[in-house]
């Protein structure tokens, strides 16, 4: 496959169109493969057409992104409007330096528990991360935390489910 895009890249198009091109690669050849990618379209200005069921190939090389469905387009934007219009949660990531607190605030799913540590969802339509950061903080001794973006899987699941066809 990384033969085949160097090949297409000889006669330096303009236009270059992908149709899955990590397909098969192990993880490391996959992400040479999306670098390179993304240093031709924006060292040599070259516009690429990329279609992959791989959210990575998206997230890594794409600026914007189509979403069709049964041959309508329901989405033609940037990814990260992507995110905040079609999915407004976040996932919070606590590890606590004594047991973890039971967190109980609406829009607040608790994912995952162990003895030191949370994993959240929180919908932030319903609650700002600000109020959850600081009812965790207060909650107890926080020993590290991370606030993550859902999956990009989940949120073209979410798109897909909005424009199921009629």
């Amino acid at each position: 496959m990384r033969a085949e895009v160097a090949a297409s890249l000889l006669h330096k198009p303009r236009l270059l169109f992908l149709d899955e091109p990590t397909i098969g690669l192990d993880v490391i050849a996959r992400q040479e493969l999306r670098d390179f990618i993304r240093e031709w379209n924006h060292n040599e200005g070259i516009t690429v057409f990329l279609t992959s069921h791989d959210a990575g190939d998206i997230e890594r090389v794409a600026q914007r992104v189509v979403v069709i469905n049964h041959g309508r387009v329901v989405l033609d934007d940037k990814i990260s409007a992507m995110r905040r219009d079609y999915l407004g949660s976040k996932i919070l990531s606590v590890r606590f330096h004594e047991t973890a607190p039971k967190i109980m605030l609406p829009g607040v799913t608790e994912l995952k528990k162990t003895e030191y540590a949370l994993k959240l969802e929180i919908n932030t339509r319903i609650t700002p991360i600000e109020a959850v950061m600081s009812h965790i903080l207060q909650a107890g001794s926080v020993a590290d935390i991370a606030i993550e973006d859902p999956p990009l899987e989940e949120v073209i699941a979410h798109i897909y489910s909005q424009a199921a066809p009629k």
